[in-house]
């Protein structure tokens, strides 16, 4: 079993950045892919970015394309979420989500284990 903790969020102007980290429990975190998802107020969840387990694989969605990057290292049993030109539409829930059996990384139904989430808000 695999426990996350988020961290990092906070409140930004618009065009601030933030980097978000998600820190897993366990000795077998890197046979884990990682997704990072966000939920606004009377949204779905979406999946913004993930990453497979060994880190040579990454996925965005076309939101992030350009401004969202994420790294892991798993040494520290860590994925970071580097998020930049922040907008008031990126305002949202942000969890990290691990998954042994990912085939598809930006597939939500695939992750098994979430974190409890961290609040990002960027005014305008």
């Amino acid at each position: 079993q695999v426990q996350l903790v988020e961290s990092g969020g906070g409140e930004v102007q618009a065009g601030d950045s933030l980097r978000l980290s998600c820190a897993a429990s366990g000795r077998t975190f890197s046979l884990y892919a990682v997704g990072w998802f966000r939920q606004a107020p009377a949204k779905e969840r979406e999946v913004v970015a993930s990453i497979s387990r060994s880190g040579l694989s990454t996925y965005y969605t076309d939101s992030a394309k350009g401004r969202f990057t994420t790294s892991r290292d798993n040494d520290k049993n860590t994925v970071y979420l580097q998020m930049n030109s922040l907008k008031p539409e990126d305002t949202a829930v942000y969890y990290c989500a691990a998954g042994r059996l990912v085939t598809v990384l930006a597939d939500r139904k695939a992750y098994d284990y979430w974190g409890q989430g961290t609040q990002v808000t960027v005014s305008s």
